[in-house]
């Protein structure tokens, strides 16, 4: 990526200024609306226990639903340019919805006031983060790069964790993806940025692909600090 071409620079203008601006306030309209139904779903699956046990206790559906939230985040992230655009935002509300199923149970674990409480802790560190990714000089590219290494490294140790079943591996991940989703955040912000400012892509269908890719790291991120500050249930 290179910051000192007179193609990026030139498109630093006015009018360029504006349309990044409603560029980006389209992904965080749509980010946003993802986690309101997710927050929504969730708090309503919640509020029926015998729902919540019974997705907790029956793990393969537990885990169709993991399943289905996985097609259709890889769908969106390699058929994007292929999907119609009505059909893209479908599968990013279907996907949100679906995540607001499975993030039910976490009130079975963790007290709803520790629950809120890292929810604003999430948003505010994600925030800055953004913030950073988008003013920042510095090319991020490589700090991009080491953190998907990472990415890929906490979720292999995820997988043995899985048969390890060991609380002291968890914390260890957990720290470490709460740096990796803040780096990645940073990271994200600066690409989707870059981006609008070549000039060659979709923008509707950007939107959507922004959107998700943000949504990702604040959901994974407010999983990994809800692991290290959630309160549990007694």
């Amino acid at each position: 990526m290179n910051f000192g071409n007179q193609a990026v620079k030139s498109a630093y203008g006015t009018d360029a200024r504006e349309g990044l601006s409603d560029f980006f306030r389209g992904v965080f309209t749509w980010m946003l609306l993802g986690l309101a139904i997710t927050g929504i779903i969730a708090e309503f699956v919640s509020s029926d226990k015998p729902i919540v046990i019974f997705l907790s206790t029956h793990v393969l559906l537990f885990y169709l639903l993991i399943g289905l939230q996985l097609a259709a985040v890889l769908g969106l992230s390699f058929g994007i340019n292929k999907l119609p655009v009505v059909l893209s935002e479908t599968i990013f509300i279907l996907y949100a919805a679906l995540t607001g199923i499975t993030f039910s149970t976490i009130f079975l674990i963790y007290t709803a006031q520790s629950i809120g409480l890292v929810f604003f802790l999430t948003a505010f560190s994600f925030g800055l983060l953004a913030f950073i990714g988008y003013t920042t000089k510095k090319d991020l590219t490589s700090m991009g790069n080491f953190m998907m290494v990472g990415l890929i490294s906490i979720i292999v140790a995820m997988f043995i964790n899985f048969f390890l079943h060991s609380s002291t591996l968890m914390y260890i991940i957990s720290i470490l993806g709460v740096v990796i989703f803040l780096g990645l955040t940073a990271y994200d912000m600066q690409k989707l940025k870059q981006i609008y400012l070549s000039g060659s892509f979709d923008e509707r269908k950007e939107t959507v692909l922004g959107a998700l890719t943000l949504y990702l790291d604040f959901i994974n991120l407010f999983l990994m600090l809800l692991n290290l500050f959630g309160q549990q249930r007694d």
